[in-house]
């Protein structure tokens, strides 16, 4: 009896950022955007948004693909219990960097696996703690006009130019903080049944 075939893998994303990190575990995936309305919910926390969106980008396409194993994965930075999205304009960036300056910010990132023909979803969280430096404005405008993260939860790109802006990095998952936890997707991917490193 032959084995079943592996089932392919979905990026269920929109995000460079993410589809890159996925790359290093040199499957094969598909990516797909997922069509999920990630406003926040009232009293909802940062984690629970990120818990949330992560395993509802992940189900919307396995809908789709009920086949396929399915990731989806949301960050949100929480600063004092506030939860700080993607700025999308330069304004909101400026701000978000100034409340941030000096602060300890956590960086929730939810990766969730979904599996619908199985009945496989997980869904786990990696809290990033950021401790910024004091920043004055004219490093807030001097970053942001040659990085422009705009599309970053945050407004800094700690694998670029914005690790200038940062003290220090606390965490135990080093991929989480730029948008997927490796180290969580590969414990999930398995529980799945489609493990990464295969004989």
């Amino acid at each position: 009896m032959s084995p079943a075939p592996q089932r392919s893998l979905i990026l269920a994303s929109t995000s460079r950022y993410r589809r890159e990190l996925l790359q290093r575990l040199r499957l094969p995936f598909e990516v797909l955007a997922p069509a999920v309305d990630e406003t926040p919910q009232p009293l909802e926390t940062p984690p629970q948004i990120a818990h949330r969106l992560a395993l509802a980008k992940a189900a919307e396409v396995a809908t789709r693909r009920p086949e396929a194993v399915v990731i989806g994965s949301d960050q949100v930075a929480d600063l004092d219990g506030a939860p700080l999205g993607k700025p999308l304009t330069h304004e909101r960036a400026v701000a978000q960097l100034q409340a941030m300056s000096g602060k300890a910010v956590v960086f929730q990132t939810a990766v969730a696996v979904v599996c619908q023909e199985t009945g496989y979803a997980q869904c786990e969280l990696a809290a990033v703690r950021v401790v910024f430096r004091r920043l004055t404005d004219v490093e807030i405008e001097a970053y942001l006009r040659a990085e422009t993260p705009y599309d970053c939860a945050g407004s800094a790109k700690s694998e670029g130019l914005g690790i200038a802006l940062l003290e220090r990095i606390d965490n135990d998952d080093p991929t989480a903080l730029v948008g997927l936890p490796l180290i969580r997707t590969c414990r999930l991917l398995r529980a799945a049944g489609l493990p990464v490193i295969a004989a």
